[in-house]
């Protein structure tokens, strides 16, 4: 019994050891790439696109946080159009 025992103490010994690499060497591994884009970003850094700006906001939320009310009526046309398509289909 106390050579299993032994060999228990020796594999979770081994299985520290080898965590306590691949974390040692993952955290290695993220310092220099942090390292190395920190660098490049100051050499090449990144072109910010143009953005442009929206005059029409007929379709977004009012300030109040209201459906504008041509959103309201695109919404209850389709259905009333749904509706009827789908009523007449049902008759047939």
């Amino acid at each position: 019994m106390n050579n299993m025992e032994q060999q228990f103490l020796e594999a979770g010994t081994l299985m520290m050891a080898g965590m306590v690499f691949v974390f040692a060497f993952l955290s290695v591994l993220i310092l220099f790439i942090n390292t190395v884009l920190s660098k490049l970003a100051i050499k090449f850094p990144d072109s910010i696109a143009p953005t442009k700006k929206r005059s029409n906001n007929k379709n977004k939320k009012t300030a109040k946080g209201e459906i504008s009310p041509a959103v309201v009526a695109a919404i209850s046309g389709a259905v009333t159009r749904y509706r009827q398509q789908h009523s007449q289909s049902n008759i047939k």
